[in-house]
């Protein structure tokens, strides 16, 4: 049995994270639910206080294959490394140079978007890339 999953984020600003890791994957912002135009107008229905708005976001896999990716808006920030990260695997199967300049180029486009390299480090496979996203939660790219 394969039970469907979220990952949550806390996060001081929820739909810039969205869209940083919606970039990071591949994921796109997820729709209001059926019967609303607008996630403003899901929210009126279920009466949230407009000052609410903002306090999450969400992304999610456009083929269904992965876990939404929830972000929850927290007063206090990042204070130690994460338990747990994400693996961003862009270099499935390849091997070295073609591994390398794959894993580059997505490091590249995630610089562009407020991400930094914490660290690299070699496994098995060659280089992974040890990031941080524009809030400071650690995750790899391999």
């Amino acid at each position: 049995m394969y039970t469907h999953i979220q990952v949550v984020f806390d996060a001081a600003e929820p739909a810039r994270l969205a869209d940083f890791w919606g970039l990071a994957l591949g994921y796109v912002q997820e729709p209001p639910p059926p019967g609303f135009a607008n996630w403003a107008d899901f929210a009126r229905s279920i009466n949230l206080p407009e000052e609410k708005w903002g306090d999450q976001a969400s992304v999610v896999d456009p083929e269904d294959a992965g876990p939404r990716l929830y972000f929850q808006k927290v007063p206090e920030g990042k204070v130690a490394k994460n338990r747990v990260h994400l693996d961003v695997r862009v270099a499935i199967g390849l091997r070295g140079e073609e591994r390398q300049q794959r894993i580059e180029a997505h490091v590249a486009k995630l610089l562009d978007a407020g991400a930094s390299v914490a660290w690299r480090t070699d496994n098995q496979l060659g280089q992974v890339v040890v990031m941080r996203d524009p809030e400071g939660n650690e995750f790899c790219v391999c």
